[in-house]
């Protein structure tokens, strides 16, 4: 007698149907691990482009006006005040951007510190609720 082994339909639906549950499970835990982490870089680049801010304030006794921008660490800037004091390579390399794809944004003065630098967030649009800036560092 010739049986021929294998798994029956009713077996392969049972394990996809498990396989579904569990995806069902999984996978929303993850997606909210990915934005937690695109909001946890947001985070860190901002206070890394806020200590670089401060190194400038440091040696020009002045922050980068909002029309200079954050490029005012990469690249002397010809926009009055023009930094006396500006070394070979800049405060930092080059500017990072946000996890979504947008450059960070500098007010400066700021309107809730000194200096506001922040991402736009998700949704790229400024002054939304999902803005990340270094007023809200103390919150994380």
């Amino acid at each position: 007698m010739n049986r021929q082994s294998g798994f029956s339909l009713l077996e392969v639906m049972v394990v996809l149907v498990i396989i579904g549950m569990i995806m069902s499970i999984v996978a929303p835990n993850i997606m909210g691990q990915q934005e937690e982490a695109a909001m946890d870089k947001a985070r860190l680049d901002i206070r890394q482009l806020e200590d670089a801010m401060n190194m400038y304030k440091l040696k020009n006794k002045t922050y980068p006006t909002t029309e200079q921008g954050l490029e005012a660490l990469v690249n002397k800037t010809s926009v009055e005040p023009v930094p006396t004091r500006f070394p070979d390579g800049g405060f930092i390399s080059k500017l990072p951007e946000d996890p979504w794809g947008n450059p960070y944004q500098l007010v400066s003065p700021g309107e809730m510190g000194k200096i506001d630098i922040f991402s736009m967030g998700p949704d790229s649009e400024a002054g939304t609720e999902d803005d990340i800036g270094n007023w809200d560092q103390d919150k994380k």
